[in-house]
């Protein structure tokens, strides 16, 4: 599943189910050698892989209450899935690799497209029948549609692609450009923006 990247300054801040990257290629040059196919290329710091994205907890929250039709309060929902989100098992660091760079997030975003082992397509897997799951918990019919259809969680498609976004593409839906095969190195699975989370009083 792929999920819109730009955002407001102003807005909440986003929950997301990710990894770090804790490296690109075999030095710093590599990953700055990008920047020849790249504009605004991203701080090295900063780059991490989404495994699920959850989008503004609040507004998913009142996403579902609508879905309901008021069934389930929103502030329920909100601790529920805040609950889900801290009990989910940790994904192992791995290593993976990439030779292409492809532009998502409506066209705009430039990522690497990353081969990766398939555990972490089977974690990812993991998650998303795990949402499944917890959104019939709470109530909702018709899973898919909400999922699909949730201006909070903003998908857009139903498969995931492994991605590292790495920075601003110079053309709009540019076409893939093929690179020399860069190794990449993952660290442990968090949860963006943990601290935000609400906690059952």
């Amino acid at each position: 599943m792929n999920a819109p990247q730009s955002r407001d300054a102003s807005d909440p801040p986003r929950i997301t189910v990710e990894v770090p990257v804790l490296s690109v290629g075999a030095s710093p040059a590599d990953y700055a050698d990008l920047g020849h196919h790249v504009d605004s290329l991203r701080k090295p710091g900063s780059l991490h892989m989404t495994l699920l994205h959850i989008g503004i907890l609040e507004r998913l929250a009142a996403d579902i209450f609508a879905w309901t039709k008021g069934r389930m309060p929103a502030e329920r929902a909100a601790l529920e899935i805040a609950t889900w989100l801290r009990e989910l098992p940790v994904l192992d660091g791995f290593l993976g690799k990439s030779d292409t760079i492809i532009s998502l997030g409506g066209g705009r975003i430039s990522s690497l497209e990353v081969e990766v082992p398939q555990a972490v397509r089977d974690y990812q897997t993991l998650l998303v029948q795990g949402l499944h799951v917890l959104l019939d918990d709470l109530g909702l019919d018709n899973i898919d549609d909400f999922i699909l259809s949730s201006p909070a969680l903003g998908y857009r498609s139903p498969h995931w692609i492994p991605h590292v976004a790495v920075g601003k593409a110079r053309v709009k839906h540019q076409e893939p450009i093929k690179i020399e095969t860069l190794a990449l190195e993952f660290g442990t699975s968090r949860i963006r923006n943990e601290i935000s989370l609400p906690s059952v009083v």
